[in-house]
């Protein structure tokens, strides 16, 4: 098993997500077909993790040596989050979006093949590496998820009549974001201690990370101090977000991240 195969299981699972949201739509008015749907889409699930795990035992390490590798992670973690929200307050808009992210992580890896199987960099074999980016990968996941919220809620607000159980979808997943992120954080001081000696530097990556978990913390503060204020809250959570990409990929491309320690490769 190796990245050769990875079309195979990422079209039989994109297939399968098709089917599944097809299904979950054509449901409203038939339950079963609502019913097999969501099988569809763990089916997906299940496949994109088998690949997972057979990739892991073919590299004989986890697969979060690039950013290639961990879009597979996400490619499974948010239909994941995405089924299990379906089936907890049936929201079908949540799973296609679940569905449409997992859809552009899987075709940003099939157009660029050549990010695979590279070495394993000295400073990545450290047992700190693989929870700091787990708990990131869960992090990002979640907080994603919380700007659709957002926006969907800004577009209630100026166009609509607002429904105040939006806000608090938006807080639970923002509170599931947040502790996920300041774990990340810990590790990856850890981590930067046993690696380069040093628990935090101010690197770019560093930086924008930090701004990042503060851009959530204002939200969090902002709803429990001003609870009523809702569209200061849900700007503040769609702006945390445009922080939150440039902390994850577009820190790259920045001049002075050429010579960060997290630039590892695509």
């Amino acid at each position: 098993m190796n990245w050769i195969d990875f079309p195979t299981y990422a079209y039989t699972a994109g297939i399968s997500w098709l089917l599944g949201l097809i299904l979950v739509y054509a449901g409203t008015k038939k339950k079963i077909l609502s019913q097999i749907g969501g099988l569809f889409v763990i089916l997906g699930v299940i496949i994109m993790s088998v690949f997972i795990i057979q990739i892991w035992i073919h590299l004989e390490r986890p697969p979060l040596r690039t950013l290639g590798e961990t879009r597979l992670w996400y490619s499974v973690f948010l239909p994941g989050i995405g089924i299990i929200f379906y089936y907890r307050w049936k929201y079908k808009w949540f799973l296609a979006y679940s569905l449409m992210m997992s859809y552009v992580f899987l075709l940003i890896n099939l157009g660029h093949p050549e990010y695979f199987d590279k070495t394993l960099m000295p400073a990545l074999q450290s047992p700190w590496f693989v929870p700091h980016v787990v708990v990131y990968i869960f992090g990002y996941a979640f907080l994603g998820v919380s700007t659709l919220v957002a926006v969907y809620g800004l577009y209630l607000h100026y166009f609509k009549e607002f429904d105040h159980k939006i806000m608090k979808l938006a807080d639970n997943l923002v509170y599931l974001g947040f502790g996920f992120l300041t774990l990340g954080l810990l590790f990856g001081a850890l981590w930067a201690k046993q690696a380069w000696g040093h628990y935090w530097t101010w690197d770019p990556k560093e930086t924008w990370a930090f701004l990042t978990w503060l851009g959530y913390l204002i939200y969090i503060h902002l709803r429990y101090q001003h609870p009523k204020n809702v569209s200061a809250s849900l700007w503040t959570l769609s702006l945390a977000f445009i922080v939150l990409l440039v902390a994850w990929f577009g820190v790259n491309i920045l001049p002075s991240a050429q010579s960060s320690v997290h630039v590892y490769g695509s």
